[in-house]
């Protein structure tokens, strides 16, 4: 495949990017710390044995997003998937503290995503469809105590990407919609970590699969989709007591 990837020089992005390069899929790399990329480029020509483009976009500067897609899409000779994996996070307490933060996260979890998806949508329906993936997260499966702001913008995007799988999917557009729990990378760092929390590469691995497959809503760590699913059953009254 030619992919671009938003967001893939670290944690569950930079994993799915190394086993799509061992495959042999073509691959441009899209973010804004060029340092970042440049690195993460040459680790993945080594393992792939294929050049890989660089482009600068960042989810803060929608004015980015048409540039690098044209630049990753001249790089390619086209497009078959875009992966997007880029985001903000905080802890519910530090987005109360700081509304600055608290709006940062918003625009960029929630309207800034959706801006550059649809950028993506526009040119893979051109060309007759492809694989749109985009990491939510289960923070939007329920409204919850601990990532309320975090939760919602997820949330938000979630719907987005159901909406775009019912309206494009006879089009030819297979929309992803990645949703993963408590993985183990630097988002993580500080934070208690579950009995069932996953690893990147463990969670690159079930991704890739759902790409292939074109599996409309893929839950990594696979156990989140159990724990969830009994999240959404759970009376609002029991919710306001718990902590999770």
């Amino acid at each position: 495949m030619k992919v671009a990837l938003l967001g893939a020089t670290k944690g569950m992005g930079r994993a799915l990017a190394r086993l799509m390069a061992e495959r042999g899929d073509r691959l441009a790399l899209l973010g804004r710390d060029r340092v970042d990329m440049e690195k993460s480029a040459r680790d993945l020509e080594v393992r792939g044995q294929a050049p890989i483009a660089v482009a600068e976009c960042d989810l803060e500067r929608p004015e980015t997003f048409a540039p690098a897609l044209d630049a990753a899409e001249a790089a390619l000779g086209g497009l078959d998937a875009v992966v997007v994996t880029a985001g903000m996070f905080a802890t519910q307490d530090r987005l109360e503290a700081d509304p600055e933060l608290a709006r940062r996260l918003l625009l960029v979890d929630f309207t800034n995503t959706v801006s550059f998806c649809e950028e993506a949508r526009r040119r893979l329906l051109a060309k007759g469809g492809g694989t749109l993936c985009v990491f939510s997260s289960v923070a939007g499966d329920r409204g919850r105590k601990p990532v309320v702001l975090y939760g919602a913008a997820k949330a938000g995007l979630t719907r987005y990407l159901e909406g775009l799988d019912h309206r494009f999917r006879g089009a030819g557009l297979r929309t992803v919609c990645v949703k993963p729990g408590f993985v183990r990378t630097s988002m993580t760092d500080g934070l208690p970590a579950p009995p069932f929390a996953g690893e990147p590469d463990a969670v690159a691995h079930r991704v890739l699969r759902a790409i292939d497959a074109g599996t409309p809503v893929v839950y990594a760590p696979a156990a989140w989709r159990w724990v969830m699913a009994v999240i959404r059953l759970l009376p609002r009254a029991v919710l306001r007591r718990v902590q999770f």
